[in-house]
């Protein structure tokens, strides 16, 4: 049976993404982020009712991604997903993209041709950000072009490179529905981030969502409930280049900021640049509320939920993958469950994310 891997946030979990799990085939294993996604922000919902709403719409198993692979760039997320999912068995990767693409052959090329794309890629201007450069990489090796605002095409191109190599089939599934950050009403196939900010209207998030009850009775965070945690960190941390990846022109720049700005979003606007990014930006906000210094990645997979097809597949890979069911009183990842307990600040109400817990069973439908 074919064992499909897909890679997801499901932030929140909505129908186009129930769309895509059913159009993948066979064993649906989901590698999904904890509650800290990976343009930097805290998940809406966390990682348990995500995951639950997974397994009740197509799903079969899901796992989760450790913090410093959720939250990284395109190429490093991908590549830590897929290294997880290889662990895990699958033989074919399903995505969602804007455009229609051999992503077959653009991993093939990129198999081929990896050290000469890679030294192209180094030496290009620093003035540009790391996604222009990886644009400009694959207008000049593959002829690619970037029609505009298409984070998933984008992942999508980082996942060829991921799998580069490797004896995984890519699947790549038409997006349907509304543009990745419109933040229309659609009714229907919404975005995610209409989604999030359309949350008090609990009709449209009815029609947008499958058993929009489990999400709507859950508590909810953003990155505003954090902020005042960020700001005590930045003003007490004499030294921002202790933290991972920010550098002294960072560190230098958000000294300064964290000083005017009253929200996050006033922060990410006066430090971002065309070279640093936004969405680096706020990576970079989100490993210094949680105190990033180095960490190394587990060995093992953490289990979030299964179904009775998914428990099977387990149980054919238990004796080649070292895998997670409960966390004891030796840490899976110190740095994951770090972040789960800073998330937890955010709303009282949210549950115990670690101890405790055990995986989701869902009977298969």
């Amino acid at each position: 049976m074919t064992v499909t891997g897909i890679i997801a946030e499901f932030n929140p979990f909505h129908n186009g993404h129930k769309y895509l799990l059913n159009q993948a085939d066979g064993v649906k294993i989901v590698a999904m982020s904890g509650n800290f996604v990976q343009r930097g922000e805290p998940a809406i919902i966390d990682k348990w009712t995500r995951a639950q709403l997974a397994l009740e719409n197509g799903a079969d198993l899901v796992v989760e991604l450790p913090f410093l692979v959720a939250v990284q760039s395109a190429d490093y997320f991908a590549q830590g997903a897929v290294a997880i999912l290889s662990q895990l068995g699958i033989d074919t990767l399903a995505f969602g993209s804007e455009e229609r693409l051999d992503y077959q052959k653009l991993s093939e090329s990129y198999k081929n041709k990896q050290e000469e794309m890679e030294q192209y890629l180094s030496s290009l201007s620093d003035e540009l950000s790391y996604p222009q450069k990886t644009q400009l990489m694959w207008k000049h090796f593959a002829d690619v072009d970037f029609s505009g605002n298409t984070p998933n095409h984008i992942l999508g191109l980082a996942y060829a490179k991921a799998c580069a190599g490797k004896n995984i089939q890519l699947k790549p599934i038409q997006r349907v529905g509304a543009s990745f950050h419109s933040q229309n009403k659609t009714q229907g196939i919404a975005s995610a981030t209409a989604i999030r900010q359309h949350m008090s209207d609990s009709q449209f998030v009815a029609q947008t969502v499958p058993n929009a009850s489990a999400i709507l009775n859950k508590p909810q965070v953003t990155w505003e409930d954090y902020f005042g945690l960020l700001k005590y960190q930045m003003l007490t941390n004499s030294d921002l280049t202790s933290i991972v990846q920010v550098n002294d022109e960072l560190a230098s720049r958000l000294h300064r900021a964290i000083k005017t700005a009253t929200t996050v979003d006033e922060l990410v606007e006066a430090v971002a640049t065309k070279r640093y990014t936004r969405a680096r930006v706020r990576r970079l906000l989100t490993y210094i509320l949680i105190g990033v210094r180095e960490a190394d990645l587990p060995q093992a997979v953490h289990i979030l939920g299964f179904t009775e097809q998914g428990r099977q597949h387990l149980a054919d890979i238990k004796d080649k993958t070292q895998l997670i069911s409960r966390i004891g009183s030796q840490p899976w990842d110190a740095l994951t469950q770090k972040a789960d307990r800073v998330y937890q600040l955010g709303n009282p109400k949210i549950a115990e994310q670690t101890w405790g817990r055990v995986p989701i069973r869902v009977k298969d439908k």
